[in-house]
């Protein structure tokens, strides 16, 4: 007579909620799907021996979350960042750490929004995505913001922009193109028209308070009280941002809930050899993602404090201006966890979990960061307008026009990519060479000049 197969007991107790083990019902974005391609599962050989349910728990849940990736390594930069600010060294090495601190903290927290939205449903998951997206950015322009450091912020934010749409899609469609040399590489052209959309309708807001600035000091009333203008130019910008976060929370809707399927049909293309799409089930409970995630967002927020306030010093010592650093540096590393990700799925010929990284990251930051930023600095009494100076608006627009050029066909190859690529580098190479000691300096650093003693 045949028996029945014995009852075990659940190695992993915590994935059990209701008596029910939870299975794949998470919403996953493209943000989580190329951060996954940088996890790791680490086995547990010492956890799966300790007696204590909840102590077994515990250590296994910090096994996940901090050796669960292959940037784990980068996490020793934390403490590093912590013990040089307490020990007072050099505020460049203080930047340095904090920057590459910051690296797998973004990674991770892309980890625990996933975690999460198992439990919460695909809604409130793709939300809560929604907003740590760009935590990073967001965090470090309040710091920015609180320190009176306008500059920092508009450039850290159009670098953000620029590194996602030029950058991370072009060495994207670069290495995809490469690896497949043979055939174009195609993708679903409705959620690139979607996104890009979005950015020229931010791009719009952005050069309106420029032009009108331009506009009416010089050509409507060359005596016009400049002060006035100013004014008029901050209300402006102030209603051009409340704008842009109604076509933000449309953006949402529109991805969750009336055409979700436009942005999850990338996650249904994912190959079946990719260990991220077997039998997703969460590594962790909801109330220890939570937990973790909140720690995270504490850490990131300490790190970011740092960054803020050693950046300028960063930037004289090693004698590189605070545009270059603000636009190039920060956005690279700061976001280079994402980026690998996304150019590992172009590799596996996934463009459109690729676009919806690049695309979805710039969109976030231009309707919404962007403009969050300056109703933030209204709320403070810091006058924060949206206008960026000619030279990085029109580095913003040209990148916006190649990009929406290069995918409008909704095919790629590796000629795309380079040109992405080398439209980034003479957009880098303006913001470095206009802000050394032959350049105008005042400009770049967005310092008064300084009154001659003469």
């Amino acid at each position: 007579m045949a028996t029945s197969p014995p009852v075990t007991e659940l190695s992993e107790p915590w994935l059990v909620e209701s008596g029910k083990r939870l299975s794949g019902t998470g919403h996953r974005t493209a943000h989580n799907l190329s951060s996954s391609s940088l996890r790791i599962k680490p086995d547990k050989p010492l956890t799966s021996k300790l007696p204590a349910s909840i102590l077994m728990s515990f250590i296994s849940t910090l096994y996940e979350v901090i050796l669960g990736t292959k940037l784990c390594v980068l996490f020793l930069a934390v403490p590093a960042a912590v013990a040089a600010r307490y020990l007072r060294l050099s505020q460049p090495w203080i930047f340095s750490m904090s920057l590459v601190g910051l690296i797998p903290l973004a990674e991770r927290v892309s980890f625990l929004t996933e975690q999460i939205s198992f439990y919460t449903g695909a809604t409130v998951g793709g939300l809560l995505n929604a907003t740590c997206g760009n935590a990073i950015e967001l965090i470090i322009a309040i710091f920015a913001l609180l320190q009176n450091k306008i500059d920092v912020v508009k450039y850290s934010l159009l670098g953000s922009i620029l590194s996602n749409l030029l950058l991370v899609l072009g060495t994207s469609l670069l290495c995809g193109g490469i690896a497949n040399i043979s055939t174009d590489q195609k993708f679903d052209r409705k959620q690139s028209d979607v996104n890009v959309s979005l950015l020229l309708m931010a791009l719009l807001c952005n050069i309106m308070p420029m032009l009108y600035k331009y506009a009416a000091t010089y050509d409507q009333n060359v005596d016009a009280d400049v002060a006035n203008v100013a004014k008029a130019t901050l209300y402006l910008s102030r209603a051009c941002s409340i704008i842009m976060l109604l076509g933000y929370f449309a953006y949402l809707a529109f991805q969750l809930w009336s055409h979700n399927n436009i942005f999850e049909s990338q996650e249904e293309d994912v190959d079946d050899n990719l260990d991220t799409s077997k039998d997703e089930s969460p590594v962790i409970g909801l109330w220890g993602g939570l937990i973790w995630l909140t720690g995270m967002t504490a850490v990131i927020t300490l790190l970011s404090e740092y960054l803020v306030d050693t950046i300028e010093v960063a930037s004289t010592s090693w004698g590189v201006p605070l545009s270059f650093i603000s636009i190039i540096l920060l956005p690279i590393v700061g976001n280079a966890a994402e980026h690998a990700g996304a150019i590992i799925f172009a590799f596996k010929n996934k463009l459109d979990i690729t676009l919806g990284v690049a695309l979805g990251s710039a969109t976030q930051i231009a309707v919404f960061v962007v403009p969050l930023s300056v109703i933030f600095a209204w709320i403070i009494n810091i006058d924060m307008d949206l206008d960026f100076k000619l030279l990085e608006t029109g580095s913003l627009s040209l990148g916006i026009i190649v990009t929406a050029f290069t995918l409008h066909d909704g095919t790629s190859h590796y000629l795309k990519g380079v040109i992405l690529l080398l439209c980034y580098i003479i957009i880098g190479a303006s913001f470095l060479i206009t802000g050394l000691p032959f350049g105008n300096k005042n400009y770049n650093t967005g310092l008064a000049p300084q009154p001659s003693n003469q």
